[in-house]
């Protein structure tokens, strides 16, 4: 099975940015959907991106415009750069896969998922 593992959080003053990588191991995730989610205290998981297998990519409305996604399959991970950070980011974020490659935010359609690392956005 995929393991994940997220990178890069950390905190930033609002208006900076940080990029937070999903690292794979235990296979390749090339074949799969990999997606990015968060979750602040009190409220339910929101799925913020997504990328397919193909390379095609799906954003929150929420972060349009403002956070990119992207894989390098050589490196077996995925990236979320995210700029413009907002106090309204802050949150726990999640990567997660995705094995019938569906390109969704939904995130009962994905089925491993990594211990996620925490972004605060303050001043």
């Amino acid at each position: 099975q995929l393991q994940l593992v997220e990178s890069g959080g950390g905190l930033v003053q609002p208006g900076g940015s940080l990029r937070l990588s999903c690292s794979a191991s235990g296979r390749t995730l090339e074949y799969y959907t990999i997606g990015w989610f968060r979750q602040a205290p009190g409220k339910e998981r929101e799925g913020v991106s997504c990328i397919s297998a193909g390379g095609s990519a799906v954003y929150a409305d929420s972060v349009k415009g403002r956070f990119t996604i992207s894989r390098d399959n050589a490196k077996n991970t995925v990236y979320l750069q995210m700029n413009s950070l907002e106090p309204e980011d802050t949150a726990m974020y999640y990567c997660a896969s995705d094995r019938l490659d569906l390109k969704s935010l939904l995130h009962y359609n994905y089925d491993a998922w990594g211990q996620g690392t925490q972004v605060t956005v303050s001043s």
